[in-house]
């Protein structure tokens, strides 16, 4: 048999006071005196009375708290948004409550059906590789709670979102790579599905296209973008007939094992192929030589996500925005896309 919970009548009742002078004095109301409010917070203590902070967000309609669902924990880009977020919040007084969809639609919608159901003030979604329907955000529109996206995002007039200029991104990396010479270059990429990997695509192709060089898909490779991608990118280069001598991968994990992998098949890096990468995580700086590759502005982007949110939910920005709010990015040169080690920054 569960024990029963302390209620604010069980104190009164012991006391031999109003309930209503409890609740005051659970709420450091000024009303009562001193010397009652400790009796009151004393016997509170003793009996092991809990708040409940549930029903009372239920009365006031407002719970302080944001929905953020990733699609995974371990990365550090995310580590790095979900700082800036947590800061921002902290500071306005919310609390985050924060899953992880594992990259399936299918998890992503129960992550979205919990942040329902313990109503959520606002929702925050980076979107999952495989997710095709909105249908699981729909819920919170309809309740009048907002829905922002970062950087993965679903398109939606009601919707606002904080992206980078992904196409631009994947533009200057690639454009990058000729400039150095490079004139055979492989793009490797995650699901198409979504925005950031279908903008670094386009950029590739219009880096190409205005240099005059042949848009060819057999050098184009969408993966998972894990470590085994990286692995996988390796063999499929040096099988081809003619082998490309660049490579821009749209992160940094999977470039790294690629390099790793091509350095242990003779390759070096960057004379017989040049690499660039995307996200500039830690990692890119173990790798020898360092990894070229794009600045994301994660920190910012989780500040100005939550900003963003508490100023539409305290009326200080319309909602119903859908002009993506667009981060600067930027192309951090290093050794293993420099063939000419003199421009070496």
């Amino acid at each position: 048999m569960t024990e029963k919970e302390i209620t604010i009548y069980d104190i009164a009742k012991i006391l031999g006071i109003s309930p209503a002078t409890v609740s005051r004095a659970l709420n450091d109301h000024p009303a009562i005196n001193s010397q009652t409010k400790l009796a009151i917070l004393n016997k509170a203590q003793e009996l092991g009375y809990r708040s409940n902070t549930f029903a009372s967000n239920l009365r006031r309609k407002k719970t302080n708290t944001l929905g953020v669902i990733v699609p995974r924990l371990n990365s550090n880009f995310m580590s790095a948004v979900l700082a800036g977020m947590e800061e921002v919040a902290n500071s306005a007084g919310y609390n985050l409550l924060i899953s992880q969809s594992l990259e399936l639609e299918k998890k992503e919608i129960a992550n979205a059906r919990t942040m329902f159901n313990s109503r959520v003030d606002g929702l925050l979604a980076s979107i999952a590789y495989d997710t095709d329907s909105f249908a699981h955000f729909e819920m919170f529109l309809g309740k009048k709670v907002p829905v922002l996206f970062f950087d993965r995002v679903m398109e939606h007039p009601k919707c606002t979102s904080v992206i980078i200029d992904n196409v631009n991104a994947g533009y200057q990396a690639t454009s990058h790579l000729i400039s150095e010479g490079c004139r055979r270059i492989m793009h490797v990429t995650g699901d198409l599905r979504r925005n950031v990997y279908a903008g670094r695509l386009e950029g590739y192709k219009q880096a190409l296209q205005e240099k005059g060089l042949a848009i060819d898909e057999s050098l184009m490779m969408v993966t998972d973008l894990s470590q085994e991608a990286g692995r996988l990118a390796a063999d499929k280069l040096v099988s081809m007939e003619v082998r490309p001598d660049g490579i821009f991968i749209a992160n940094d994990l999977c470039a790294v094992t690629c390099m790793k992998a091509l350095k242990e098949k003779g390759y070096e890096i960057p004379n017989d192929i040049a690499v660039v990468g995307f996200n500039n995580d830690p990692v890119s700086q173990v790798i020898e030589p360092n990894l070229t590759t794009v600045f994301y502005p994660g920190y910012q982007m989780g500040k100005v996500a939550v900003k963003t949110m508490i100023n539409q939910l305290n009326g200080t920005q319309q909602r119903e925005i859908n002009e993506p709010i667009i981060l600067r990015s930027e192309l951090l040169i290093r050794g293993s896309s420099l063939r000419n080690k003199d421009r070496l920054i």
